[in-house]
């Protein structure tokens, strides 16, 4: 999908011609929408390919004689997966030109939505030093809403294990354990990236936009600290849950063992005294009452013991 935008008398509205000035949005592009983007602004395909690939890793890249600037940077993204919510990342390149500012991106829910619905401050693609700041203090916000609601959700999930332990939050508490993992290593790969442009001048050029690159580093910074600190509550109620689960399991077999001993006990009587062959005590009065007298005795003083054992 190619889409074309441009601020007319304060208000973003969508062009069909690529001018001067205008932002060209590609969100998972065909082949004949990157040759067309590639050919008018003599923009190397590859750099348009680049945020394609999932894999690919952040990283900023400047061309001094063709005037074009890549930033890669990894933004957060929700995915529903059986009905839940699953946090990763996706790979979002920024390609400054001199005439335009073009954004690359396989997923059309992002956070350029935020600027697409004019809901970002003195947002106009014109200024594309400015606009590339907004769109990373944007990202690094993003980051951090994403990891309020896994914290609400770490919260839920717990309430609900203390009740009932089942399969599906366990599944649950895993999903988000892998979410942190990627939002910890995107952060601290958007954080180089972050680095490197700090060093540099041309985003620079106005104090308000170096007020805003080191707010932008703050808040990514803010976002790794978070990440840490969820990821260290979430492994420990994970090993505090697996230590339950292995206690529940210990209990458990603890009463089946008890309950077997007992069982086994009037068992051993029954087996004893059944023979074919003549047993002490056969020709007693009432001995079929007097053995299983005896045989019930030997059971409420085993499980008396067992039960002084906390074996119950």
């Amino acid at each position: 999908m190619l889409e074309i935008y441009q601020v007319v008398e304060d208000k973003l509205i969508q062009v069909q011609e690529i001018a001067h000035g205008t932002w060209v949005n590609l969100v998972c592009p065909g082949e004949e929408e990157i040759n067309r983007v590639a050919s008018a602004l003599n923009i190397p395909q590859e750099n348009l390919r680049a945020a394609l690939d999932e894999e690919e890793r952040p990283r900023m890249e400047r061309e001094e004689e063709e005037g074009q600037t890549l930033i890669l940077i990894d933004t957060p993204y929700i995915e529903k997966e059986d009905k839940i919510n699953v946090y990763t990342t996706l790979p979002l390149g920024l390609i400054l030109t001199k005439e335009c500012f073009v954004t690359v991106c396989l997923k059309e829910d992002t956070i350029l939505k935020h600027f697409i619905g004019s809901r970002v401050k003195g947002f106009n693609p014109h200024f594309k030093n400015r606009f590339v700041l907004q769109l990373l203090y944007r990202n690094a916000a993003q980051f951090l809403l994403y990891l309020r609601h896994i914290d609400r959700l770490i919260t839920r999930l717990e309430e609900e294990l203390q009740k009932s332990m089942r399969n599906r939050e366990l599944f649950q508490l895993l999903k988000l354990q892998k979410s942190l993992i990627y939002f910890s290593t995107s952060l601290k790969s958007n954080e180089l990236v972050l680095n490197k442009l700090l060093k540099l001048d041309f985003l620079q050029k106005y104090p308000d936009d170096t007020d805003l690159l080191e707010d932008v580093i703050i808040e990514n910074r803010q976002a790794i600290e978070m990440t840490n600190i969820y990821s260290g509550i979430l492994s420990g109620i994970s090993e505090t849950f697996a230590s339950i689960v292995s206690n529940n399991l210990n209990m458990v077999m603890k009463f089946l063992t008890s309950v077997t001993i007992l069982l086994a006990l009037p068992t051993m009587f029954s087996s004893f005294f059944g023979m074919n062959v003549r047993v002490p005590g056969q020709d007693w009065p009432f001995s079929f009452g007097v053995i299983a007298g005896i045989s019930l005795a030997v059971v409420g003083l085993a499980a008396f013991l067992l039960a002084r054992r906390k074996m119950f």
